[in-house]
């Protein structure tokens, strides 16, 4: 039952006095999305101010340390060809920012594409870089907590806590890039969630130090998706009863410190063996300390059973479970599965992507990959099927449950950012609705970006 919350309470209170802003462009979320959301939009000239919960922008790949960049390169058959980019704009523009702050891998391969592996540090500090250079107003640790809903139909900003107290922004336009369609949540509006409910599990991602790396490789190859004699080690050491190890199938990655490998292996389920949904908060809550637990495991077992792991060591976890699905909005269009498997491209199409269905589920993730081919995703995933004001995009697209299981990927985000941040700049300069824009104009500012959308 949803309520509001000051006719719960006979007293609800906070007497710090609010703070009031306004802007033309409100981005809720500094993740992949949300940071180029903003920085599009202040570079066409709107006043933008962007509200993040952490002391950095970075989101699942900073936060939830996925450490890599995917979803820039075709797939292919034929790997000992090389890596194909199709995906430019402004994940290229993010990838040069790392490289300068030293803090961007070579492509490597990852089973029949390639992606790369990234410093979570220097990501913050690009970040930090081009949120200065085009001049977007940041607010970190600022959590959204309610919408602000005018004739029940059009968000015009949001109320966010902070340490100083309640804010007030008010905005021509928001931009939910919480990951999570929070305020479309918030603002009532229709949202789904996974197949029937359920959700691609949670991973704690970790890394580990201490690992002579060279012999590590050649013991395994030079492929991130472990092959299968490590599947099969996994399985023969939890059949024992030695080790706790639900995935058997995992992703090592070498990074851009000596000695490490970014480890993508754990599959949180909670205590008594039920999938995790982190829009709940006893499940949420339950991932962090499973996701802690399961990286333990795995550590003790590469540390007695890996070629090149015998000295190693965990380094960090992430400062929270990396979420792979959650909550999405319900837009005027949805990426259906079908649209994947046949790469089909759309007139309106904002991004596209080569990154396979990759879905977690089971002691094996599920790859389904599209061969030397991409699909788009059209501006109508970002724009509710109900309500004004409002955008949202990264995972939280509209899209069907193995679609977004391709869809959420890191490229990608910044792909759908730097869509919505030219809508919303658009709309806010206009004095016009997103949902009245057309997706072949957006394409064509992206394309003058160098989206290359029709290369």
């Amino acid at each position: 039952m949803s309520c509001d919350i000051s006719l719960a309470y006979k007293s609800v209170r906070d007497r710090r006095p609010a703070q009031r802003l306004t802007c033309d462009v409100l981005v809720v979320g500094g993740g992949a999305t949300g940071l180029a959301a903003a920085v599009t939009a202040a570079e066409q000239g709107s006043r933008v101010l962007l509200l993040e919960r952490y002391g950095f922008c970075g989101g699942g790949a900073v936060a939830g340390l996925s450490g890599t960049v995917c979803g820039l390169y075709e797939a292919t058959d034929a790997p000992a060809s090389g890596p194909r980019q199709v995906v430019h704009g402004f994940a290229q523009r993010f990838l040069d920012e790392l490289r300068a702050h030293n803090g961007l891998g070579p492509a490597v391969q990852y089973g029949k594409t390639w992606t790369h592996v990234h410093e979570p540090l220097a990501w913050r500090e690009a970040a930090d870089a081009l949120l200065e250079r085009s001049g977007v107003q940041v607010i970190h640790h600022a959590l959204a907590t309610g919408v602000l809903v005018e004739g029940g139909e059009r968000v015009e900003g949001v109320i966010a806590y902070t340490k100083q107290g309640p804010v007030e922004v008010r905005a021509a336009v928001t931009i939910d890039a919480s990951g999570d369609a929070d305020l479309v949540a918030m603002a009532g509006w229709t949202t789904f969630m996974g197949a029937e409910g359920r959700v691609q599990n949670p991973t704690m991602i970790f890394r580990l130090q201490g690992v002579d790396v060279a012999k590590f490789v050649d013991a395994y190859g030079t492929d991130t998706i472990m092959p299968v004699q490590v599947s099969e080690a996994i399985a023969q050491a939890a059949s024992s009863g030695a080790y706790r190890l639900p995935r058997q199938k995992i992703w090592m990655f070498p990074t851009t410190r000596p000695g490490e490998l970014l480890c993508n292996c754990t599959r949180i389920l909670g205590a008594d063996g039920r999938e995790l949904n982190a829009t709940f908060a006893r499940d949420f809550s339950e991932a962090e300390t499973q996701g802690r637990l399961q990286v333990r495991e795995y550590a003790r077992f590469f540390r007695d059973r890996l070629v090149g792991c015998e000295n190693s060591w965990v380094n960090d976890t992430a400062v929270q479970v990396g979420v792979r699905q959650t909550r999405q909005g319900q837009g005027v269009a949805v990426l259906r599965n079908a649209d994947i498997l046949a790469g089909r491209k759309f007139d309106d199409g904002v991004a596209r992507s080569p990154w396979p269905i990759e879905l977690h589920s089971g002691h094996k993730p599920m790859v389904n990959w599209l061969l030397e081919d991409w699909y788009e995703i059209p501006y109508g995933c970002f724009v509710p099927e109900r309500g004004l004001g409002l955008l949202f995009a990264g995972r939280c697209l509209s899209a069907e449950h193995e679609a977004v299981a391709s869809a959420r990927v890191t490229a990608q985000c910044f792909s759908y950012g730097h869509a919505v941040g030219h809508a919303a700049a658009l709309a806010a300069h206009e004095r016009i609705e997103p949902s009245a824009l057309k997706g072949r104009d957006i394409r064509s500012l992206l394309n003058r970006d160098g989206a290359r959308l029709d290369d």
